[in-house]
């Protein structure tokens, strides 16, 4: 079961220490075994064989193209896909992009956009998350509460963008579901509903996108439920006929 881990692997990045020690949790408790090959932003092209993309943390990305092509290649192609933090953000640009047809801009990756602010998706939070923990509220029903077996969670952050709120109700009128917005009182929660913090896509195998970090969660020794099921949807899709045909 190969995985597309796509990032710019780095040690400074906390996520990314993590990922082998949750890759081997996964082995030992969950008894899934994947097999893991990292994917600079800059070369993630051809993933289509690939059981699984996980676009890892660690933006601005050395190609913003990379990271929304390899978001692309998973939900034209049925592939599981799990999207953290900044893998969050470049889920949205390329729905944005690819399902709405909006030109639009992640401010990090084009500082000059936000200048415009009708043009960009993905913009500063009023206040960073960076190194903090806040409560999710997760939609009944959704994929994500189904997930965690609760309707809201404690999660860790370390990011200081998210969705611009004016573009939210577009992305769900065109199928995107945001199935998680932070708890009352919660940093940079101050929309309607919360500020989102989780977003699936209905119908797809497994696709999924997170603002929080779930490879922060604990001490890295168990795999946190979002990851363990990503990886069960990569064991099932490797284990389809389709699969074997590849």
């Amino acid at each position: 079961m190969r995985i597309a881990l796509v990032g710019d692997r780095s040690p400074g990045v906390r996520a990314h220490t993590r990922v082998p020690l949750l890759l081997e949790a996964l082995r030992e408790r969950d008894g899934v075994a994947l097999d893991a090959y990292w994917i600079p932003t800059p070369d993630a092209r051809d993933l289509e064989a690939f059981d699984g993309i996980w676009v890892v943390p660690g933006s601005p990305y050395l190609s913003e193209e990379g990271a929304v092509g390899a978001a692309r290649t998973a939900r034209e192609h049925g592939i599981p896909f799990l999207g953290t933090c900044g893998g969050f953000q470049h889920m949205l640009l390329e729905y944005a992009r690819g399902v709405c047809g909006l030109r639009v801009a992640h401010a990090e990756n084009t500082p000059a956009a936000a200048a415009d602010e009708e043009d960009v998706l993905i913009m500063p939070l009023r206040c960073s998350l960076a190194g903090h923990e806040g409560v999710v509220r997760l939609a009944p029903g959704s994929l994500i509460e189904q997930i965690m077996g609760a309707s809201t969670t404690v999660e860790a952050y370390s990011c200081s963008y998210g969705l611009s709120e004016r573009y939210e109700r577009v992305l769900s009128e065109h199928g995107l579901v945001f199935s998680g917005h932070a708890g009352d009182g919660d940093r940079g929660g101050d929309g309607p509903n919360g500020m989102a913090r989780v977003a699936e896509l209905p119908g797809h195998p497994f696709f999924l996108g997170t603002l929080f970090q779930p490879e922060l969660a604990g001490d890295g020794r168990r795999p946190p439920p979002v990851i363990s099921a990503f990886a069960a949807a990569v064991a099932a899709r490797s284990a389809s006929p389709a699969a074997a045909r590849r």
